[in-house]
């Protein structure tokens, strides 16, 4: 059997192809494509994502799909709603016979109609497929999925997703979303001041610097990982971050020294962590209540690094991290890849061993 699992993001499509015989996996591609939705125009969706089909299985036969989207969340669109049926619309365009399968709340997967008609349970809701993917594996467990945009927090408790919250706005609520990555946040929603000559000097509230300028200056992300467009449009080299940090104090390199810079950029990062700390803390603790026992914490995602320090603070004993099982990679398309299994397991009751990725 082959599947193809599509992650449709307002900035980023992510996809995995499996090839499954029984419940060994045979092959397996992944593929991620910067798409800023809100940019580029959800009318050009469909070319966008017969492109990735394209590239990631070429003209073999795919026998299902799965879906799942956050792209419904951009102001591409005016309400969800729209949001998701566009989206589904397009992926239905694309794959033509194939048939598909929506990622929904309760570990359910729905039909195209079904979805539109209950677009609230699939809208932002590849957090499940990410949840399924790894309870195959560690079935009492809190996952720690940070991305290019956003921090996710998901329990899993007897091998069942246990979030609390059941669309973003009541993940927000309940701290199992925190709306911080590690390439495109702006650093002025992060800090409101920074260190700088003994004192601490206010920011600009202007788009001048992101987090991805913050990770590369201190080594945490190499340029190739900064795949998004910049604060200013320039490039992701070391100079070019200091610069665009430089600018949140509103001043440049010939003002600032690197010294200065990367005190400014650690400071951010210890602000951001604390943010992630807290909503982690607030989830972590409330599951292993619920668990009657000290749970692991499995990170993951292109942040995996800031995942794994704010659990090791919070206290976690054991930290399970995703990159060294399956590859970085891998890992930073944990809803596709989540999703293509799902679609396996519902059509041929198989539990195939992701691992050997």
């Amino acid at each position: 059997m082959r599947v193809i699992g599509l992650d449709v993001g307002g900035a980023n499509i992510k996809a995995a192809f499996v090839e499954v015989r029984g419940k060994e996996l045979i092959r397996s591609k992944i593929l991620r494509r910067y798409f800023p939705i809100w940019k580029e125009g959800k009318e050009k969706l469909p070319k966008v994502l017969s492109e990735v089909v394209g590239s990631l299985v070429g003209e073999e036969a795919v026998d299902a799909a799965g879906l799942t989207m956050t792209a419904e969340v951009s102001d591409a669109y005016f309400v969800k709603r729209e949001g998701v049926h566009h989206v589904i619309d397009s992926v239905k365009e694309v794959l033509h016979e194939v048939g598909v399968h929506v990622c929904a709340v309760g570990e359910k997967l729905l039909s195209p109609e079904e979805a539109k008609q209950r677009y609230m349970e699939v809208a932002s809701a590849n957090w499940v497929a990410t949840g399924w993917m790894v309870a195959q594996h560690f079935p009492d467990c809190v996952v720690v999925d940070i991305g290019s945009t956003t921090t996710t927090i998901t329990p899993v408790l007897d091998e069942r997703v246990a979030a609390q919250g059941l669309n973003d706005l009541e993940k927000l609520m309940c701290g199992e979303l925190v709306y911080t990555g590690v390439l495109r946040t702006n650093v002025a929603a992060i800090v409101q001041r920074v260190p700088l000559r003994g004192a601490m000097v206010r920011v600009s509230s202007e788009l001048f610097a992101t987090s991805g300028d913050v990770y590369l200056v201190l080594g945490r992300i190499a340029p190739e990982d900064f795949s998004v467009e910049t604060a200013d449009g320039r490039g992701v080299s070391r100079v070019e971050c200091l610069a665009r940090l430089s600018r949140i104090v509103c001043a440049d390199l010939d003002m600032l020294s690197e010294d200065e810079l990367v005190e400014i950029a650690e400071y951010v990062y210890e602000k951001q962590l604390s943010e992630v700390c807290q909503a982690l803390h607030t989830v972590y603790e409330r599951a292993c209540s619920e668990a009657d026992k000290r749970l692991p914490v499995v990170v993951l995602g292109l942040g995996s690094f800031l995942a794994e320090e704010a659990a090791k603070r919070v206290g976690v004993e054991k930290v399970v991290k995703l990159d060294e099982l399956v590859g970085k990679g891998v890992s930073g398309i944990g809803p596709a890849l989540g999703v293509a299994l799902m679609v396996v397991h519902k059509l041929t009751g198989a539990r195939v061993g992701w691992m050997r990725l």
